[in-house]
């Protein structure tokens, strides 16, 4: 494990205050999908993934739209929060732009005041942890009081159509989160846990379009693989059997030290939260863990793998449930493309 920290351990502590969510509105059905798979059935495609629909961004829709819509629905309800917030994070690995950083066309498009920070983090699932990590920073040094931390992806525009093993797993969509100082002193943010494999890079990857290759007439050639699944290099791969692998082993070791970093024990927690993957890799990984369905909730099977945000996506659910309240202690588990993996503990 490369490396942790933990903010409610210094400085100022901070707390997740309330979190709000936005998908688009198209649906892509698994009925859909096995029209264009006719070797997999839509009941097939719902038993191995635990996916039934998922949402897909327009051809004119993007990641900064997304965002935007689940900040606006999250000041809606607590329109208080607009004018406090100094500092605004955009995790996202589908940006407007290469440059301007897309957190600075946020705070404008939500007309947020001018004397706040703003920047982005490009990271995919591990990416929520990681930016609550910076937000809790930023607030236990005294440099911000509220964080907007925005995650929104919409890696249906890397995917080609005719590709199967990724097709049928990610959804777009976005959440929005609100992080503040704890005043009262009873909640907290970490500690964290961090780690990192550049090696594997490749086993998730968009290769062509940056400019170690950049697009051109070759990089839009498709092949195709073994299982039938048509890419070229302008689109998403993934090695599904490496990223099982690298989750199996990373995330168990993730999830010992957070217990041991927090001096708690398994049955101390409310929750475990999952990057949700799909089905397959989280019953997977919760056998490893020993965990009980109670305390692993799930949220994938109406929305797919919304990459950054999935995290966020089952808080929102569990909050408005009521299973998480005053007094919970949850650990959260981002992991994926990168190979990039973290964790954090949370009391609320």
């Amino acid at each position: 494990m490369s490396n942790s920290s933990s903010a409610a351990h210094s400085g100022i502590a901070a707390r997740i205050f309330d979190v709000a969510t936005h998908v688009p509105e198209r649906i892509l059905s698994n009925e859909e999908l096995a029209a264009d798979f006719p070797d997999w059935p839509a009941g097939k495609i719902l038993e191995k993934t635990g996916i039934r629909e998922r949402r897909i961004a327009a051809p004119d829709e993007t990641a900064l739209d997304l965002a935007t819509a689940a900040c606006t629905s999250l000041f809606e309800r607590r329109p208080d929060l607009r004018m406090r917030v100094d500092f605004i994070i955009l995790c996202t690995q589908a940006p407007d732009h290469v440059l301007p950083t897309s957190a600075c066309l946020l705070q404008d498009r939500l007309g947020m005041r001018t004397g706040i920070g703003a920047l982005d983090i490009n990271l995919g699932c591990s990416g929520f942890v990681y930016g609550l990590s910076v937000a809790a920073g930023l607030i236990a040094t005294g440099s911000a009081r509220t964080v907007l931390l925005a995650t929104a992806d919409t890696y249906s525009k890397y995917i080609n159509s005719r590709d199967k093993s990724v097709r049928t797993l990610f959804g777009d969509g976005a959440a929005a989160t609100i992080v503040t100082s704890d005043d009262i002193g009873s909640a907290s943010i970490g500690p964290f846990v961090f780690g990192t494999d550049g090696a594997g890079a490749d086993r998730l990857i968009v290769p062509a379009g940056g400019f170690r290759l950049p697009r051109s007439a070759d990089t839009v050639i498709e092949s195709e693989d073994r299982s039938g699944n048509v890419r070229s290099a302008e689109n998403l791969f993934m090695d599904g059997g490496a990223v099982l692998n690298f989750t199996l082993r990373e995330v168990p070791r993730t999830f010992r030290s957070l217990l041991d970093r927090g001096g708690l024990a398994p049955t101390e927690l409310s929750a475990v939260i999952l990057h949700q993957a799909n089905k397959f890799l989280l019953d997977a990984l919760q056998k490893k863990l020993g965990l009980d369905d109670a305390i692993v909730p799930r949220r994938y099977e109406l929305i797919g793998n919304t990459v950054s945000s999935t995290i966020p996506f089952v808080l929102e659910q569990e909050l408005a449930a009521g299973r998480i309240t005053t007094g919970s202690r949850v650990a959260l588990i981002g992991f994926g493309v990168g190979l990039s993996w973290a964790g954090a503990l949370v009391g609320f």
